[in-house]
């Protein structure tokens, strides 16, 4: 295969050029470890060799552990990791394999480690047959585990430190010195998960429709309104029950693009997102009164698509904790982390410095 002129160096931080494999064979190991970091928006992959280096990465349809319940949700899993299979045969820049199907996963990939939202350790021999299946690979070389374990591990060493995920839901946790993991929250949208992306979106929605209830038509002079409406498609209470009733959990989450859109110009959606950062802060200070007693106050890690929609979230949660709390931006993304670890490369080493790591500390 001929050499492409100008190789992209690997990355461990920014977003990692797209590899192809003569590039991989000159520069790397010839085993990389493919990473998953499966939420109900999106699931991010990563290659990465033993060195912890990271080659390629993308994003496919989202996954989660609930899936493996019915044979509808089997059914998608097969499908999005065959497309996995696909993004990364062709980010390698492989040629066909006449000798394997082409939703093999590709030889040089030497194992798989997963983070899943929903997903719980008993679910391992189940999850671990549909891969192997659905990739053409044995099911020893297939590892799952939490998305929130998975976050856990890209941000601090057993016993070092809490870590706050707000994606489309939100959860709090703590994996000690023995690997037990101590968890506040992530009890589904059902439930709470308050302060996620999902409570957003149900929040804005009933302010909305409260409001049309009192006064009909008033949905014209609030930007958060419009803003929401603009992204359903209309204004009438048929095409909000439509799309909201046909939206997945992920694709509902959404909606909270459209509350931080508006919160420069809107009173009531600036205040949601101030209300979720309480909320989540709630997450934190609920764990951290149960582990002080033996652990002491843990530094504090948060990361998660809601940190990123607005400052009003942080400040939020910020201003609700603890002045003298460590509260640290995570930025090791955990497709990364993931693929370290189906790398080899060992856990505390997986964000590529001292624990807490890769972290960018408050002022």
């Amino acid at each position: 295969m001929a050499a492409m002129e100008s190789a992209p160096a690997p990355s461990n931080d920014g977003p990692p050029a797209v590899a192809r494999a003569d590039i991989i064979t000159a520069g790397a190991s010839d085993a990389l470890g493919l990473g998953l970091d499966a939420g109900g928006t999106r699931t991010r992959w990563a290659l990465a060799d033993a060195a912890g280096q990271v080659w390629a990465e993308g994003a496919i349809a989202p996954m989660s552990g609930q899936q493996l319940a019915s044979p509808e949700g089997r059914r998608d899993l097969v499908v999005t990791l065959q497309a996995l299979a696909r993004a990364v045969s062709d980010s390698l820049g492989l040629p066909p394999r006449p000798t394997l199907p082409a939703t093999a996963l590709p030889p040089r990939v030497r194992a798989l480690v997963a983070g899943i939202t929903g997903f719980d350790s008993p679910a391992m021999p189940q999850w671990r047959s549909l891969a192997a299946q659905a990739l053409q690979w044995p099911e020893s070389q297939v590892r799952a585990l939490s998305d929130i374990e998975l976050a856990c591990a890209a941000a601090f060493a057993p016993g070092q430190g809490v870590v706050l995920v707000a994606g489309t839901g939100s959860i709090a946790a703590h994996v000690d010195a023995g690997g037990l993991l101590h968890r506040a929250g992530g009890r589904g949208a059902v439930i709470d998960d308050a302060g996620g992306g999902h409570w957003i979106a149900r929040q804005a929605l009933r302010q909305i429709w409260r409001a049309e209830d009192e006064q009909p038509g008033s949905w014209q002079a609030s930007p958060l309104a419009r803003q929401v409406f603009a992204h359903i498609g209309g204004s009438d209470w048929a095409q909000t029950r439509q799309w909201v009733y046909g939206a997945t959990r992920g694709e509902l989450g959404t909606l909270a693009l459209a509350v931080a859109q508006a919160a420069d110009s809107d009173v009531a959606a600036a205040a949601l997102l101030q209300q979720a950062g309480q909320e989540l802060a709630r997450l934190v200070l609920a764990l951290q009164h149960r582990l002080h007693s033996s652990h002491g106050a843990q530094p504090v890690a948060i990361t998660g698509r809601v940190f990123e929609l607005h400052p009003l979230v942080e400040s939020s949660l910020r201003q609700a904790l603890p002045a003298r709390l460590p509260v640290q931006r995570l930025r090791t993304p955990s497709h990364h982390a993931a693929a370290r670890l189906a790398a080899g490369v060992p856990p505390s080493t997986t964000s590529r410095d001292n624990h807490p790591v890769e972290l960018e500390v408050a002022p």
